[in-house]
């Protein structure tokens, strides 16, 4: 018992104190905003570039339609890509200083157009202020998905792999702005692959949305 007595004694001071503290600071509170913009049906209307060809760099238009199934995951359902294809000047040098065939195999492998499906993967959501005067939403994307491209070649249709990344920026409940960096990576036949990266800035126009 006496020494029951001697702990009981050393322990209330230290409770007490704990107790005094715990009513002081009850703790820190965290809360995790709601994002002020979602996604439902999304028409998108782009242009952008095929930059990476030494022979030809292509000037690109597309469209497509994405399914949200919730703020982070969507299905780009179908999306079709045009590409205007202008010679560089490697191209034309070969030609003409060194007779290179405009049939040559290097040359048949533009894009002449893709269509395509992706799963859309959206796991980040902020806001930043923009000097202080303004507050701009956005959120970031990660894309897969398959593609047929179709090349210069008679029998030009190709199957690929489409791995990209994305940045949307929101300027309201249903509009918004959308930056894309994509790679398809085209099986050309005969162990060949070719990498078809497109960079692309469009508009998202958004419909059945809430806030």
């Amino acid at each position: 018992m006496r020494y029951a007595l001697l702990i009981l004694l050393f322990l209330v001071p230290g409770l007490a104190r704990a107790q005094a503290e715990a009513l002081e600071n009850p703790g820190a509170v965290s809360a995790i905003q709601e994002r002020l913009y979602r996604m439902h049906h999304e028409l998108y209307l782009g242009v952008g570039v095929l930059p990476a060809d030494a022979f030809y760099k292509g000037l690109v238009g597309s469209v497509s339609y994405t399914y949200h199934f919730s703020d982070t995951f969507a299905w780009q359902v179908g999306r079709g890509t045009y590409s205007y294809n202008i010679q560089t000047s490697l191209r034309r040098q070969l030609e003409r200083d060194f007779d290179v065939a405009p049939t040559a195999s290097a040359f048949e492998d533009q894009v002449q157009w893709m269509v395509g499906s992706d799963l859309v993967w959206s796991p980040l959501y902020g806001k930043t202020a923009v000097l202080n005067s303004s507050v701009v939403h956005f959120e970031a994307s990660l894309l897969v998905g398959g593609t047929v491209v179709k090349i210069d070649r008679a029998d030009g249709f190709r199957p690929a792999v489409n791995l990209g990344v994305g940045v949307r920026m929101f300027s309201g409940k249903t509009l918004s702005f959308r930056l894309d960096v994509t790679n398809n990576v085209v099986f050309a036949g005969a162990s060949r692959i070719i990498n078809v990266p497109v960079v692309q800035l469009g508009t998202a126009f958004n419909f059945g949305a809430t806030e």
